[in-house]
């Protein structure tokens, strides 16, 4: 099993910059994919970003494709959010999640394909 911990959350103004890291041990990372994933108060968990085991390929939300970034360094076992241009609507828990498939496109915005979970990292976004 997989253990992730999230980091690099926090308050900052609409147009700010932030990235955020997972940090992952447990099984061998360098083969899973890993996916952001985002919650705000009284919605449902929604897909972010998902990079596959190689880095080659990702996948985002139509929100903040253009705005943010998902990279991985496997050397580090860590995989890391960059968030750009930041907007209030962006205001929510970000957790970060390993899975053993990945296929691309819309299959990876399914939190069923991820086994394992982070606790979450805030980011709060004022106007």
């Amino acid at each position: 099993q997989v253990q992730l911990v999230e980091s690099g959350g926090g308050l900052v103004q609409a147009g700010d910059s932030l990235r955020l890291s997972c940090a992952a041990s447990g099984r061998t990372f360098s083969t899973d994919a890993m996916g952001w994933f985002r919650q705000a108060p009284g919605k449902q968990r929604e897909f972010v970003a998902a990079i596959s085991w190689s880095g080659d390929s990702t996948y985002y939300a139509d929100s903040v494709k253009g705005r943010f970034t998902i990279s991985r360094d496997n050397a580090k076992i860590t995989v890391y959010l960059q968030m750009s241009n930041l907007k209030p609507e962006d205001t929510a828990v970000y957790y970060c999640s390993s899975g053993r498939t990945y296929r691309g496109g819309a299959y990876q915005t399914r939190p069923s394909i991820y086994d394992a979970w982070g606790r979450g990292t805030q980011v709060t976004v004022s106007s």
